[in-house]
């Protein structure tokens, strides 16, 4: 695991992904990430439709929140991301980002996420306008732009 920047600066939050994380050993990443200074963990959520791949549930959120007390940002990259809110606030997600693309009444998603107790985020593809978010903008505590189309781990570094 690569070492997290322990110089913060004014408003900065780090949130490191556990998607690259050794996760046979999930739970002392999470331990170290806690002690390198993450501020928040991020859970790159997966469901086979939305996005190629398949990754954490609730579950395995459920089973690290009994190792640290770091804020969970679930960033759902599912389809029909709707029925499962009341089980990401159960879990203990703090932040719940969904993507605009896969959300057919965004408005209120976002306000479930946010009558919920989380805070509300939506992500966008690198496709997706901006303008996408006119509407819903107001219902948003941040907004997640997505620098590679979702379901991978990010660009390969050379």
């Amino acid at each position: 695991m690569k070492s997290v920047a322990s110089k913060k600066v004014s408003g900065l939050q780090i949130a490191p992904s556990l998607l690259a994380s050794d996760l046979s050993q999930l739970k002392q990443e999470v331990i170290a990430l806690e002690k390198a200074g993450a501020d928040v963990l991020h859970f790159d959520i997966m469901d086979g439709h939305f996005v190629p791949n398949i990754t954490f549930g609730p579950p395995v959120l459920e089973r690290v929140r009994k190792h640290t007390q770091l804020p969970f940002d679930a960033h759902l990259m599912i389809s029909d991301a709707d029925q499962y809110l009341d089980e990401f606030a159960r879990v203990g997600c703090n932040w719940l980002s969904v993507h605009v693309e896969a959300c057919p009444h965004i408005q209120r998603t976002l306000t479930r996420i946010r009558d919920l107790g989380m805070k509300a985020g939506v992500a966008i593809n690198p496709g997706t306008s901006i303008f996408s978010l006119e509407s819903v903008i107001k219902h948003c505590d941040f907004i997640l732009v997505m620098s590679v189309n979702p379901g991978f781990g990010g660009p390969k570094i050379h």
